[in-house]
């Protein structure tokens, strides 16, 4: 993925759902921090925009809506080759003041429109809870490449709340990385 098509994915999840900020909770909220020129290959490789409604009711309709028109084997990912997931706000276990840290995503490209993303290091402890190969291998990508610090993450980890069940092994791969 490139910085221009999360863009397009924020320009028309927004105007999908009559809202002129989302939030972008996945991992390609990495390139609102970063260009795809900066990021190694393994950051970029999804073809998915995980994006949450700023506020959406418990149904979770206006996700809903997102995944209808623009989701995934959709026609605009058919056309763009990217598509984009409707999710909730609690989709990602995020460190306490996350929300403090959002990144601003907007220009003409975003019609206006703001895609608030991840703070990298939000993303990577968020990564780690979730704990999948391929959250492992995107850590893993960003921390060889010195774009994140391992000390730091270690730190951002702690700060996921402990009742978090899979806080202790997050913590423990982020200590690992530290070597």
């Amino acid at each position: 993925m490139r910085r221009e098509e999360l863009e397009h994915a924020i320009r028309a999840a927004t105007e999908i759902i009559h809202a002129d900020r989302v939030i972008v909770i996945g991992s390609q909220s990495i390139l609102g921090s970063y260009t795809e020129e900066q990021l190694p290959w393994a950051a970029t490789m999804s073809d998915e925009v995980d994006i949450a409604p700023m506020s959406d009711d418990d149904a979770g309709t206006l996700a809903d809506s997102i995944d209808a028109a623009i989701g995934e084997w959709s026609p605009f990912h058919e056309q763009f080759g990217f598509y984009v997931q409707g999710v909730g706000r609690s989709t990602a276990v995020l460190p306490r003041d996350w929300e403090y840290r959002l990144v601003s995503v907007r220009n003409e490209n975003t019609k206006n429109s703001t895609g608030l993303c991840l703070d990298p290091y939000d993303l990577c402890a968020a990564k780690l809870i979730a704990a999948r190969p391929k959250d492992h291998a995107f850590v893993l990508a960003l921390v060889d490449a010195g774009l994140i610090g391992a000390a730091r993450l270690v730190q951002r980890v702690q700060q996921v709340d402990e009742a978090e069940p899979r806080r202790e092994k997050a913590l423990a791969w982020a200590k690992s990385l530290m070597g």
